[in-house]
């Protein structure tokens, strides 16, 4: 899942950036409500975690900005303005839910995947494939009971895979779920991935197959057990 994160403190925005890739997050942090309204303009984000206090235009604009442009992922806002006017502005200017600094990491985290919930994406879940259970909720994935080692990118290509056992996922769609603007993409970066991916799998003796659709993309199986 890709998220848009505005915040203009670079040390909070560090942090939560963090805390989100490590529960399987891309995440593309601006600190600036120029460079937010024009990401959301052209990226199709899964939700937005929105700072009010931003050094060019109030976030409260930005919010009521992107509303009005259309863009209907939802939006979590993080500020330390805590008056019930203030919590009662943002949810009628389009906010779907309100978080109070300082915050706990977790409850962002919680939050945030409640209200992808609540717009039909599937977090939380188990996926089955074979003798293949990858857990996404815990960032687990387990052949044949055993856990297996895998990075934070071979856990979201394996998941992106799972998520559509039996369709093609293009090479655009890969580098568009599993990085963020700013994060350089080498001209085999997903072939290099999938690649290393399908060794761990096969090493781990998986019941899944990986197919490589040369020019198209990539699609997963279930293999011959």
């Amino acid at each position: 899942m890709r998220i848009l994160y505005v915040e203009d403190n670079k040390a909070l925005g560090d942090a939560v950036a963090k805390a989100l890739r490590v529960n399987g997050f891309t995440v593309d942090t601006f600190t600036t409500a120029f460079d937010a309204e024009e990401a959301a303009a052209t990226t199709p984000y899964d939700a937005i975690v929105l700072d009010l206090g931003l050094p060019d235009r109030d976030g409260m604009e930005l919010l009521e900005a992107l509303r009005h442009a259309g863009v209907a992922s939802p939006i979590l806002l993080l500020t330390a303005r805590d008056a019930p006017s203030d919590v009662i502005a943002g949810l009628n200017a389009g906010a779907d839910d309100y978080l109070k600094k300082p915050f706990n990491m977790d409850e962002l985290i919680a939050r945030l995947r409640a209200q992808l919930r609540r717009v039909g994406q599937p977090l939380s879940i188990i996926f089955q494939e074979g003798n293949v259970n990858l857990d996404t909720s815990m960032r687990l994935c387990r052949i044949d009971g055993r856990d297996v080692d895998l990075s934070r990118r071979e856990f979201g290509a394996l998941e992106l895979l799972m998520r559509r056992t039996g369709n093609v996922i293009t090479k655009i769609a890969f580098e568009e779920t599993l990085y963020g603007f700013g994060e350089e993409v080498s001209s085999n970066a997903i072939e290099v991935l999938v690649h290393r991916l399908r060794k761990r799998l096969v090493a781990a003796g998986a019941q899944i197959e990986i197919h490589t659709l040369r020019g198209i993309g990539y699609m997963l199986t279930r293999g011959v057990s």
